[in-house]
Order: C-alpha cells, then sequence, then structure tokens
C-alpha cells in the first residue's frame, strides 16, 4: 500500500481528494493536514510515502513545505496538485523537491496513477505546463528583486521594506525600478501582480 499525506488548505477538496483517492485498491489516506506548517510532523508521524500539496496554504506554502519536507524527511516523495497553474510554480516546485506537479482539474484516474509513479520514484509533470514553463524561461528576477518585490506586497513604504529586508532605501527603490522595468509593470503594485501570475513570487 502507498501511504499517502494529503494537504489543502480547503476542508472539502481535501476531503473530496482523500475519499476518491482512498478508493484505490493500492493507496491509503494516512494523513490530511489544511496548512503548509502541519506538513512534516504528519509526514513524519504518518510514516507517509507521498505528500499531496497544495500550493496556497496559510503558514509555510506548498513549495516552502515541499522544501523543508524534502529535507526532514526525505523518504516522502511530493506530489504538488494546485489550482494554480503557473510556469514560475512549477520550475520552483521542482527546485524545492517535487518530483510530480499537476492541476487540480486532473482526473482521479490520472492523479492516483501519478502517485503510483512518484511512489516508484517516478517524475510526473502536467505536460502543458512543461511545455509552457520551457518557452517562458526562467525568472527575469534576481534574488533580491524578488525579496523587495514580495515585501512590496504588504503596501508598505519605501522605508518599511527597508526595515524589513535591512536594506537602505534608495537600494530598495533601486530593486523595485528593476523588477518594474523587468516585469512591464506600470508601478511596484502591478509588477507583484505580474510576477505572481507567472510564478514567479
Amino acid at each position: 500500500m502507498i501511504r499517502l499525506l494529503v494537504a489543502d488548505d480547503q476542508a472539502l477538496v481535501r476531503g473530496a481528494l482523500s475519499a476518491l483517492l482512498g478508493l484505490e485498491h493500492d493507496i491509503d489516506v494516512v494523513a490530511e493536514v489544511g496548512s503548509g506548517d502541519e506538513v512534516v510532523e504528519a509526514a513524519r508521524t504518518s510514516g507517509a510515502d507521498v505528500a499531496m500539496l497544495d500550493i496556497e496554504m496559510p503558514g509555510l506554502d506548498g513549495i516552502a513545505a515541499c522544501a523543508r519536507l524534502r529535507a526532514e524527511v526525505p523518504s516522502c516523495r511530493v506530489l504538488i496538485v494546485t489550482t494554480f497553474g503557473r510556469p514560475g510554480y512549477l520550475k520552483r516546485a521542482m527546485q524545492a523537491g517535487a518530483s510530480g506537479f499537476v492541476v487540480k482539474d486532473t482526473p482521479a484516474p490520472r492523479l492516483a496513477d501519478a502517485v503510483r509513479r512518484i511512489a516508484r520514484g517516478l517524475r510526473v509533470v502536467d505536460p502543458v505546463l512543461a511545455a509552457e514553463s520551457l518557452a517562458q524561461g526562467d525568472s527575469p528576477l534576481t534574488e533580491r528583486e524578488t525579496d523587495v518585490l514580495e515585501a512590496a506586497r504588504t503596501g508598505g513604504s519605501i522605508a518599511d521594506i527597508a526595515r524589513m529586508l535591512h536594506l537602505s532605501d534608495g537600494t530598495v527603490r533601486n530593486h523595485l525600478s528593476s523588477a518594474i522595468g523587468k516585469t512591464g509593470g506600470r508601478n511596484r503594485a502591478d509588477a507583484a501582480r505580474i510576477a505572481e501570475s507567472n510564478g514567479w513570487l
């Protein structure tokens, strides 16, 4: 039996995924959690072989939870299942150690097959997203520009962002200006929106 952990902040979705996959003869749903912060402990105590993680969850998001899980419970493989099929998310998830990435409207038999393949040590990636990811290429933002744009999403002032990231006001302005230019945004809020829609944040 493949021991499966399901993590999704929406109880209805989490329950539906667990119920559907629990009907499979070789899959046993051993844990369900509603936040990224609960993933590592749940995987450790349940002995899960595969963790199915949503991206957008409270606490740690699915990508951060994936990285922590792979570091702390390396025997548990990760399948990202998300509503947000963004090419940038795919790349970041794979860099974090995910073995698979599919969207939530994947038919149940294909989802079960993805769990089986990942449990066997194979990779499973939505083919449309894989093609889009290759066409789009890497994020144009540097690590620091990403940090500044991420902090700017809170709506704080330049001084607030500078304090948060331990940078000078001028450095924050320079990074924001560069990020706005690279994304083609009209302002920092627009740049953050564009970066998020591409999965760069």
